[in-house]
């Protein structure tokens, strides 16, 4: 799948969101999460999610807001692996923008664009309210963008395209939302 091909798909926004999101706590408020047929999508910055099941790139030591849950269980249950799983982290439902009303859910699939990298990954975490873009550890270190929890990430550049009412199976299986993503990429792009 070609960057430039997913990008020209989503490159009319019509807003579903009823207000606009932070990239940051102190950014100002100019996010739209827009729509498509099929898929929401947003461009923003990729601040790295250390949450989940610690290990030796992710925990307290190395990340000073970690958390060892992530909102979305693995297929045992368990927090996700931030270091190997690659996945995104959607903002706390509220008035501006309920994720579940797109069909939005733990284990969506998602495209996620960085220059003429497209990785797929799956929702596996839900955020603050009112601020948007964030993805996993190892969808950083999949787009060729810096991991460190504390300095790591980019201020722009990411395109999120979250694809309605899919999932992978199981959520945790890289291989799973990777055949799921690209099925449903090319769907969206012939609907071009």
């Amino acid at each position: 799948m070609r960057a430039a091909d997913l990008l020209a798909a989503v490159r009319d926004c019509e807003p579903v969101s009823r207000g606009r999101f932070r990239a940051d706590a102190q950014a100002p408020a100019d996010i739209p999460v827009c729509g498509t047929t099929g898929a929401v999508f947003w461009k923003a910055d990729l601040d790295i999610d250390c949450d989940g099941r610690p290990g030796a790139r992710c925990n307290r030591r190395t990340d000073p807001y970690f958390t060892a849950g992530t909102a979305c269980p693995g297929s045992d249950g368990r927090p996700l692996d931030a270091e190997r799983l690659p996945y995104i982290v959607v903002p706390g439902p509220d008035a501006r923008w309920d994720h579940r009303a797109h069909g939005v859910r733990c284990g969506s699939v998602a495209a996620v664009v960085y220059r003429d990298r497209v990785r797929y990954a799956v929702v596996g975490d839900v955020g603050p309210r009112g601020v948007i873009g964030e993805g996993s550890y190892a969808l950083a270190e999949s787009l060729g963008i810096r991991t460190d929890p504390r300095t790591g990430g980019v201020p722009s550049g990411v395109t999120y395209i979250v694809f309605g009412d899919s999932r992978a199976e199981p959520v945790d299986d890289v291989r799973a939302a990777s055949r799921t993503g690209e099925r449903l990429a090319r769907r969206l792009i012939s609907r071009d």
